[in-house]
C-alpha cells in the first residue's frame, strides 16, 4: 500500500510545485522508492510537467473516461509517463476546459488504481479550496502545508488549519514545510513553531539562482544542483519520509456502521448480528459482542468530558444559544484530533468523519443518539426505554431503531440537559417529570427507582406545519361531506368534544376545526402542554404550571379555567380535559359560552360518556348519574372521534350527536357519519370509506336559521 503525501499551500508562489517535484524525485532516486507524482493543481496546469521536461498527451480525465467506456481494454500504464529519472507521472487535466469533467469519485478511483504499484504517491493539490482539492486531501496519509516565513503566511496558516479542522482533518496528519526559511527579514522558524499546534517537518533555504536555472532547463534541482543547500534539505526530508512511519496516519475506510449509516433507522441486518450489536431472537443466550466503533466513541467521549470538565458544567449554559454554540465548536475541534489519536487512523470518508464528530459532540453536549431522530420530520414520537432500547413512531407505526446510549447514566444526563433550562429537576426525590421544550414538544421522563430497567424518556414532537381541514381531506382523515358538516357546526357555535386514544390525532383535528372560528371572536385556549396552533389574531394562550422544586406554585387547568371566565372569552378551548376541570367546562358550556371545544381520551364516542361521568365524580360533587347525564346533554352538542388504524393512518371514525336522554340513565347518541373498514390491501393499508348514516342532527334547522349553508344531501347514505 502506497504512502500518500499531499502538498498544498494557501497562496501561489510559495514553492509548492517545486518542492513536490523535487521531493518525489529524491524519494525515487536517492531513497530507491517506487514513486508516482500526481499533478492536481488545476490553477497551474502543466507547471509540474515542465519542471520535469515532460510532454503528457493523456491525463487523469482520459484514464477515467477510457475505464468507463472500455474497461476490458484498460491498462493504466498507457496513461502514465515513465520518466527517465525514475518516477511515473500523471496530471489531472491537460487543459482548463477538462477540469469540469474531473469528479470527486474519480480522484478516489485513480488513487486506488495506483495504490498497490508504488511506495509513495506524491500529489500537488494546489492552493484553491474546491471539491477536487478536498477529495485529494481525503486520499492522504500525510498533508504537507507549504508556507513562507512572512506575516501574511502566518495568518493564512491559522485560516488553513481552522478550515481543515472544520472539515474534520486531525492535526496529527498535517505538517508544516517552511520554504525560503533563511530569507532576510523573515520570521524565524522558532516563532512559527511556537504559534501553531503542528510540527515543522522541513525547512528549505532560499536559493533563487540554482532553482531558476533548474526550472528553465526542465531538470529537478536535486539532479541539476545536488550540492546546493536546497537539494540537500530535500534529500534529508525524503530520507525522513522513507524511514519514519510515525509521520503517516493509517487510512481506514469505514462502512456500514450503525451510528454513521445514511439510513440509521433501517431494521437490524445480518451485519448487526455478526457484529453482536443485537441479541438474536433465536439465540437469546448468545453473548453480545462490543462493536469497535462504539468502544472508540466511548473512549473519545470520556476524554472529551474530562478535558472540557463537562461534569462540573452548569447545565444552565445549554439555555444560552450563543454559549452552547461556542462550546460545541470548541468540542468539535477537540473531537477531530481525539478521533485520530484514539483510533490511530484517518477515516477516509469526509461524510463519515463529520457524522462521527457530530455523534460524539451530540453525546457529550447535545442529546446524543436522539439528535437525528429529533431532526427527522417524519418521526412523531421518540421512546427511550433504557440505554439499549430506543423506539420511534414514524408514519403512524412504532419501530425499534438501532440507536443506543453509552450507558444509563448518559440517558439520565440527557434528561437533565433537556429539563434543566426549563427550571425543572429530576432525582431520587423527584423521579418523574413532565415538561415542554421550547419548540412545543412534550417530554416525560421517569428514572429509578420508579423505572426498573433504567431511565425512560418519551418525547412527543411538536408538529411544525399547520394542518387545516383541506390537508386532512388529502390525508383521507375525513371526506368533504364531513368537512362541510363540521364547518357548519363550528360556525353555528356548537359545543364539540374531540375524543380518541393516545396519538390518534385529537389535537390535530382540534387545530383544524379552529380555522372555522370567525376572526372577530376572542379565543382563549387552556392547555397542560401548549400544542394548539390557531390562525386567528385575537387569541390568548394559557398554560398550566407544575409545582416547583419545593412542591409549591402549581397552577392547574381548573384554576386557569375559572380565571378565563373573567377574561370576556367568546370561545374557550381546553386542550384536554382529564380531571375535575371537566365539571367547570360543562357548566361554562351551559351558561352562555357556546362554541367551546375540548379533547378527551376515549376509545369511542360511547366511551366518552363513561369518561365524563368518572371525571365529574372526581370533583367530589355528589350528583346522581341522571343529573350528570342531563348536564352533559345540555352542554355538549357533538362528539368527533379519532382513531389510529392498524396501518398507522389517523382518521375521524365517528361524528356523533348527543341527541338527548334515551331514558332515565342513558344518553341518546346518534352517529351522523362513520368510517367503515372493509379490509386490508396487499401493503397492509386499511381499505374503507366514510358513510353517512342517514340521521339528520337535531340542530341542523338551527344552523340554517342562522344563515349558514348546509345541504341535507350530505346526510343521505351512499348507495352500495
Amino acid at each position: 500500500m502506497a504512502k500518500r503525501i499531499v502538498l498544498f499551500s494557501t497562496k501561489g508562489g510559495a514553492g509548492r510545485t517545486l518542492i513536490a517535484t523535487n521531493l518525489a524525485v529524491s524519494l525515487a532516486k536517492e531513497q530507491g522508492k517506487k514513486v508516482c507524482l500526481v499533478d492536481l493543481d488545476l490553477q497551474g496546469i502543466g507547471d509540474m510537467a515542465r519542471m520535469l521536461d515532460l510532454n503528457p498527451q493523456k491525463a487523469m480525465v482520459d484514464l477515467i473516461n477510457f475505464l468507463k467506456e472500455k474497461p476490458q481494454e484498460f491498462h493504466k500504464e498507457d496513461f502514465l509517463i515513465h520518466s527517465t529519472i525514475g518516477l511515473d507521472f500523471i496530471s489531472g487535466v491537460l487543459r482548463p476546459q477538462q477540469s469540469p469533467h474531473l469528479g470527486r469519485s474519480d480522484i478516489n478511483e485513480v488513487f486506488n488504481l495506483l495504490d498497490k504499484d508504488y511506495d509513495f504517491i506524491v500529489t500537488d493539490a494546489g492552493n484553491s479550496f474546491n471539491e477536487i482539492f478536498l477529495s485529494t486531501l481525503n486520499e492522504a496519509n500525510l498533508i504537507l502545508l507549504i508556507v513562507t516565513p512572512d506575516i501574511l503566511s502566518l495568518y493564512q496558516i491559522k485560516w488553513a488549519l481552522d478550515t481543515l479542522q472544520f472539515l474534520h482533518f486531525p492535526l496529527n496528519m498535517i505538517k508544516l514545510v517552511l520554504n525560503r526559511a533563511e530569507s532576510a527579514s523573515s520570521i524565524s522558524w522558532q516563532e512559527i513553531k511556537a504559534n501553531f499546534p503542528i510540527d515543522i517537518i522541513a525547512r528549505f533555504p532560499s536559493e533563487g539562482k540554482a532553482v531558476g536555472l533548474a526550472v528553465n532547463r526542465g531538470i529537478p534541482v536535486v539532479i541539476d544542483s545536488p550540492h546546493t543547500k536546497f537539494a540537500q534539505a530535500i534529500v534529508k526530508c525524503s530520507a525522513q519520509l522513507s524511514t519514519d512511519d510515525s509521520l503517516f496516519i493509517e487510512r481506514q475506510d469505514v462502512v456500514e456502521f450503525e451510528s454513521i449509516a445514511k439510513t440509521p433507522l433501517d431494521p437490524t441486518t445480518a451485519l448487526w448480528e455478526k457484529e453482536g450489536l443485537t441479541e438474536s431472537l433465536t439465540k437469546p443466550s448468545a453473548v453480545e459482542k462490543v462493536d469497535e466503533l462504539i468502544l472508540l466513541k466511548s473512549r473519545i467521549h470520556k476524554r472529551l468530558i474530562d478535558e472540557l470538565d463537562i461534569k462540573r458544567l452548569d447545565l444552565r449554559v445549554f439555555s444560552d444559544i450563543k454559549r452552547t454554540k461556542e462550546l460545541k465548536e470548541k468540542a468539535r475541534i477537540m473531537v477531530v484530533n481525539l478521533l485520530a489519536e484514539e483510533s490511530g487512523t484517518f477515516i477516509t470518508s469526509a461524510e463519515m468523519r463529520k457524522q462521527l464528530v457530530d455523534d460524539i459532540v451530540s453525546e457529550a453536549l447535545g442529546l446524543g443518539p436522539l439528535e437525528p431522530l429529533l431532526a427527522d420530520p417524519g418521526i412523531t414520537d421518540i421512546m427511550v426505554n433504557n440505554k439499549n432500547e430506543v423506539y420511534i413512531e414514524k408514519h403512524g407505526k412504532i419501530e425499534r431503531t438501532n440507536k443506543k446510549f453509552v450507558s444509563n447514566e448518559q440517558v439520565k444526563t440527557i434528561i437533565e440537559r433537556i429539563i434543566a433550562p426549563l427550571g425543572r429537576r429530576i432525582d431520587e426525590s423527584v423521579p418523574m417529570v413532565d415538561a415542554r421544550l421550547t419548540d412545543g414538544s412534550r417530554v416525560n421522563a421517569v428514572i429509578p427507582p420508579l423505572a426498573l430497567t433504567g431511565p425512560t424518556l418519551t418525547i412527543r414532537k411538536f408538529r411544525q406545519e399547520k394542518l387545516n381541514v383541506k390537508n386532512l381531506i388529502e390525508l383521507k382523515a375525513l371526506d368533504t361531506n364531513m368537512a362541510e358538516f363540521v364547518k357548519a357546526c363550528v360556525w353555528s357555535r356548537q359545543n364539540i368534544i374531540v375524543s380518541g386514544g393516545t396519538g390518534s390525532g385529537k389535537t390535530t383535528v382540534l387545530n383544524a376545526l379552529s380555522e372555522f372560528i370567525p376572526a372577530n371572536e376572542r379565543i382563549i385556549t387552556i392547555e397542560d402542554a401548549a400544542e394548539l396552533k390557531l390562525q386567528q389574531e385575537h387569541w390568548v394562550r394559557l398554560e398550566s404550571r407544575p409545582p416547583n422544586i419545593e412542591g409549591k406554585g402549581a397552577i392547574a387547568i381548573r384554576d386557569l379555567f375559572r380565571n378565563t371566565l373573567r377574561m370576556r372569552p367568546d370561545r374557550i378551548i381546553i386542550g384536554e380535559c382529564r380531571g375535575i376541570e371537566t365539571l367547570d367546562m360543562l357548566q361554562a358550556m351551559n351558561t352562555g359560552h357556546d362554541g367551546s371545544m375540548t379533547t378527551i381520551h376515549a376509545n369511542s364516542t360511547h366511551d366518552v360518556m363513561v369518561r365524563l361521568d368518572s371525571m365529574i365524580l372526581m370533583a367530589g360533587i355528589e350528583l346522581p348519574l341522571r343529573a350528570i347525564h342531563e348536564m352533559i346533554v345540555s352542554a355538549v352538542d357533538m362528539i368527533i372521534h379519532t382513531a389510529r388504524l392498524s396501518d398507522g393512518s389517523r382518521r375521524i371514525t365517528q361524528i356523533t350527536e348527543i341527541a338527548g336522554m334515551k331514558d332515565d340513565l342513558h344518553v341518546d347518541l346518534r352517529d351522523v357519519f362513520a368510517f367503515k373498514q372493509k379490509g386490508i390491501d396487499s401493503n397492509n393499508n386499511v381499505i374503507g370509506d366514510y358513510q353517512a348514516t342517514g340521521y339528520i342532527p337535531s340542530f341542523v334547522e338551527e344552523i340554517k336559521i342562522k344563515g349558514i349553508p348546509l345541504s341535507d344531501t350530505i346526510f343521505k347514505p351512499r348507495k352500495e
